[in-house]
């Protein structure tokens, strides 16, 4: 019988398939996470126009069959001025934003109307051995926005340009109960029959607050918040976010999405994010990596320390799986972590437990062990675990602890560098004593704090 030799075969794009493996079970906890989620993904005539556009509708048609709630934005700008070029309407801006006179008003309708049937017809796709095989979506458009006139400022009419006046969030929900993805314009339409003209980035941020979205998602022409090294800023809470509004420059293209995202974290949309649009899968990366590539702004704790629950069971015997495989970490049972996870405190990072540690008082003796600390590979190295150590600190003067121990067999110069001191196991307490595993012959270390 002949021998067989399996190979590691190369996927597309030159990763291997152990490569995929591990990106498809990282991102499995975001696709948990996402199910049943509002997700308001905004977007630029720009990007309708590229040619890699298809790419970006397959990546929503993804989204939609692991269940997130979608509503598409789309501006027009490109597309609205080529139609202006074309009839030889003057082209006319005022403090940032069109001045929308009639003959300009019929361009932009018609440049909507077409770039809404371009991507309706996009969502429509259905081919065979195509990314859109069978995936049969429903795209819902309509008057789900009213608008009111800008009117007059410092000396200007803006005619046909107007700002959102109410968001029919009960209308789009319906929908999106009913499995659709809603699709929304740059327009507006008033009680009196009346088309506005609007920014997408207005529509989009109204619509985030209106649905009280999980996430608004911009994907913007010039790329994330750049710091003075012109360094991505990866992360800013709301109040730092505000900050830099008041005291940092903005590139102007960016200016107005880096408000609306400001602006949509302040109505209650939990996390707002600026992603470039120019790379190729950037809302997959963006959701479904750890850091992701844009800036996210948030109004809740992106990454937060807090005290373990049950339902934090399953990441932190994820998380130290692998250090107890080595023998870094004594095993534990699920069981055991179960009824010993009030002891337990973890660092949550959008959702995903990437550090840990326990605390077991012995009141009696003003001692308490610190034990089971594990940092998350991708986080090592970046003062997570020292952090962690602090919080524990913390909590163990409250109890009244004085005195922190450790037991370790791999780490003793970590402990040590953070104020540990060698002892010996007579320095336990009586209790703990008892249940030393003299086979691991664990060196013990003590802080005073």
């Amino acid at each position: 019988m002949p021998t067989h030799t399996i190979q590691k075969k190369s996927l597309a794009g030159g990763h291997d398939e152990s490569q995929f493996v591990a990106w498809f079970r990282g991102s499995s906890p975001y696709i948990n996470a996402f199910r049943g989620r509002t997700f308001v993904i905004m977007f630029g005539g720009e990007a309708v126009a590229d040619e890699r556009f298809a790419n970006l509708i397959h990546d929503v048609a993804l989204l939609n069959s692991l269940g997130v709630r979608l509503v598409l934005v789309h501006g027009a700008r490109p597309q609205i001025e080529q139609r202006l070029r074309a009839s030889g309407t003057a082209i006319e801006y005022a403090g940032g934003l069109r001045v929308t006179g009639d003959a300009a008003l019929t361009g932009v309708k018609e440049a909507v109307g077409m770039l809404r049937v371009e991507i309706e017809a996009l969502l429509s796709m259905g081919l065979a051995n195509s990314p859109m095989a069978g995936a049969r979506i429903r795209v819902a458009s309509g008057n789900f926005v009213a608008a009111k006139p800008l009117g007059v400022r410092d000396g200007v009419d803006y005619c046909h340009t107007g700002e959102v006046r109410r968001i029919d969030a009960e209308a789009i929900r319906q929908r999106l109960d009913d499995g659709a993805i809603v699709l929304l314009s740059p327009l507006g339409y008033s009680p009196t029959g009346e088309v506005f003209n609007l920014t997408a980035i207005e529509v989009a941020t109204a619509t985030a607050a209106a649905l009280n979205a999980d996430k608004l998602l911009c994907l913007v022409e010039t790329g994330g918040l750049m710091d003075a090294h012109k360094d991505l800023v990866r992360q800013l809470t709301l109040a730092e976010a505000e900050k830099w509004l008041s005291t940092q420059p903005v590139d102007e293209e960016l200016a107005a999405y880096f408000n609306g995202a400001v602006r949509a974290c302040r109505q209650g949309v939990r996390r707002a994010h600026l992603v470039d649009r120019h790379i190729d899968g950037a809302l997959l990366l963006e959701l479904f990596t750890r850091d992701g590539i844009g800036t996210l702004i948030t109004a809740d704790t992106y990454e937060d320390t807090r005290k373990a629950t049950i339902d934090d069971v399953g990441g932190i015997l994820e998380l130290i799986a692998p250090l107890e495989a080595e023998g870094v970490l004594v095993r534990r049972s699920r069981e055991r972590l179960e009824t010993e996870i009030e002891h337990f405190t973890v660092v949550e990072r959008d959702g995903m437990i990437i550090a840990t540690a326990a605390l077991y008082p012995f009141a009696a003796q003003g001692m308490g062990e610190l034990a089971c600390l594990a940092v998350h590979p991708a986080y090592r190295n970046t003062g997570r675990g020292e952090a962690l150590l602090g919080y524990i600190e913390h909590v163990a003067v409250q109890q009244g602890i004085h005195q922190l121990f450790a037991l370790t067999t791999r780490t003793p110069h970590w402990f040590q560098e953070r104020g540990f001191q060698p002892g010996e196991i007579n320095d336990l307490p009586i209790a703990r004593q008892r249940m030393y595993n003299y086979q691991r012959k664990s060196k013990v270390f003590i802080k005073g704090i």
